[in-house]
């Protein structure tokens, strides 16, 4: 008899559970809906983030599955891989010198960001060197922990600028009007309307085998069905097939992962912390649209796709955007990409750097 009470309790605590999930969901899919109606860019993967956000603040403990999270990243590269044709890789080569320069830039400008941080902001150097590294920010996250330093002032830092670059990389596309500028496209992917069952089904198919067979390498989830599907495609092997409901789906689960990150124990711990993130994001945002206004007239390019290629950060964000926005996708993504395994590869040795500079100071 005295086993009842527990259950009902255990039943009560499943359903209010339940309950949040669904109002998250409701929550989530209306505010992307109305975004994307309205015409912002991206608005199906910005309207849930900040959905999550608010579920987040305040205090509803939810938690998006890593998996659900993975299979939406491996949706949005197969998407991508729609993209890549022989024309597109071929220009790729010829500016590979370009792309290297500006992947050193911005690595070059997230450590000045790191320092300023440590000097104005009273953020230790240890965790300011990984929390403006411009990489994946959960890779950064795990390397910053394995060397020391405090994983969630990193995990804040990262996450808050990759909520200022979808923000503010949506409203340069609005303003940009780039929606209205599919001339600036280079074989931009579109949403098929008409899908085929079987073509779906074998979609779907290469984005679990993509993001299985990813599963260790740096953003996998997204680099491996983006390069098993465009090999596929280009063989002539796969005809790639998204129905616009299951990108929706795949937008909104990385969204809501990434909002869900801002839980009110993190805003609390680095609330006095915080303008300084903020400020240390939209310099280093800054300092990039720069560099990409240069490299835009040195290579002959937009300065929309230049932007989003040069964004410090959100590799799967910065693809939704430039989807959506028929911005130059191949550029987008090779630049991203590069940069990411770059700050990788280099990481552990600018983090060291800047921690003995700030130490030494």
């Amino acid at each position: 008899m005295q086993g009842v009470p527990t259950l009902q309790i255990a039943l009560l605590a499943s359903s209010r559970q339940l309950l949040k999930w669904f109002a998250l969901a409701a929550s989530a899919a209306a505010c992307g809906q109305l975004l994307h109606a309205m015409g912002v860019p991206a608005g199906l993967f910005l309207g849930p983030m900040l959905a999550a956000m608010g579920f987040g603040i305040a205090g509803s403990n939810l938690r998006l599955h890593r998996q659900i999270f993975r299979f939406g990243q491996g949706c949005v590269g197969l998407l991508v891989a729609h993209s890549v044709t022989w024309t597109v890789l071929s220009a790729m080569v010829q500016s590979w010198h370009l792309m290297l320069v500006a992947t050193l830039i911005t690595v070059l400008l997230s450590a000045l960001v790191g320092l300023g941080t440590v000097r104005f902001g009273g953020i230790p150097g240890s965790t300011a060197a990984w929390g403006t590294a411009p990489g994946a920010a959960s890779a950064m996250v795990m390397m910053a922990e394995e060397n020391g330093a405090d994983g969630r002032v990193v995990a804040t830092m990262q996450y808050v600028r990759v909520v200022c670059v979808v923000m503010i990389g949506s409203l340069v596309s609005h303003l940009l009007g780039a929606t209205a500028g599919a001339s600036v496209a280079s074989g931009a992917p579109a949403v098929v309307q008409d899908p085929q069952p079987m073509a779906t089904l074998l979609s779907v198919a290469v984005v679990l085998a993509g993001i299985t067979l990813g599963n260790r390498l740096p953003a996998g989830a997204l680099l491996t069905p983006l390069l098993l599907g465009g090999a596929l495609q280009l063989s002539g092997l796969l005809t790639i097939s998204l129905p616009e409901p299951l990108l929706a789906a795949a937008y909104g689960a990385i969204g809501c992962y990434i909002g869900l990150r801002f839980d009110r124990p993190t805003v609390r711990y680095v609330w006095r912390r915080l303008p300084t993130m903020i400020a240390g994001a939209l310099a280093l945002i800054l300092a990039c649209a720069a560099c990409a206004y240069l490299l835009a007239v040195a290579m002959g390019t937009d300065f929309l796709s230049m932007y989003l290629a040069t964004s410090p950060g959100g590799l799967d964000a910065m693809a939704i955007i430039a989807v959506e926005t028929h911005a130059d996708v191949g550029l987008v993504l090779a630049m991203q990409t590069l940069r990411l395994f770059g700050v990788i590869l280099t990481g552990a040795f600018c983090a060291r750097q800047i921690i003995r500079l700030t130490q030494a100071r």
